[in-house]
């Protein structure tokens, strides 16, 4: 049985979580070494790491918001975050390929949520593809609309989760 860990992000990450985030996201929708960067830099507690057996093998990131706007391509490098905001806005669930089908995403959102919870967030809110709206569907999330965002290229559907 493998040792799993979460924990937080150090600057020392980023590079492992790039390589994730490269490998793992389609097209554009990845995002850049200096968004990783940022996001662990300045808001590493709402960047939650998953290891298996001492390697990162999955992570989400996220930032806060008084007002939310999904399609703010702005906020994806922390413009208008705010950590004392009542509202997470999720910007990457990911888990390494060579990983995926462990149920590590599963394990890393519900120790998200937890962790929000105990943060007295409200809301998290996130963006997914058609594919994964039953699976967040299953973690608690509930569907909003097609999003106007167009991220990537890519068709995005929005689901948020009350807390």
């Amino acid at each position: 049985m493998p040792a799993l860990k979460f924990r937080s992000p150090t600057p020392a990450d980023t590079d492992r979580c790039f390589d994730i985030e490269s490998t793992a996201y389609e097209g554009d929708e990845a995002a850049t070494h200096a968004k990783i960067a940022t996001r662990i830099a300045d808001y590493p507690q709402g960047f939650l790491l998953l290891e298996e057996d001492g390697a990162i093998v999955g992570f989400i990131n996220s930032g806060c918001a008084h007002e939310v706007v999904m399609a703010d391509e702005a906020f994806k490098e922390l413009v208008g975050h705010d950590p004392a905001a009542p509202n997470v806005v999720i910007m990457s669930v990911v888990v390494d390929p060579a990983h995926q089908g462990k149920g590590h995403a599963t394990r890393l959102m519900r120790r998200f949520v937890d962790d929000c919870r105990r943060q007295g967030k409200q809301t998290i809110h996130l963006m997914c593809k058609e594919r994964h709206v039953a699976l967040y569907g299953k973690l608690g999330y509930r569907y909003v609309r097609p999003s106007p965002s167009d991220h990537g290229g890519m068709a995005w559907h929005e689901m948020v989760m009350d807390l």
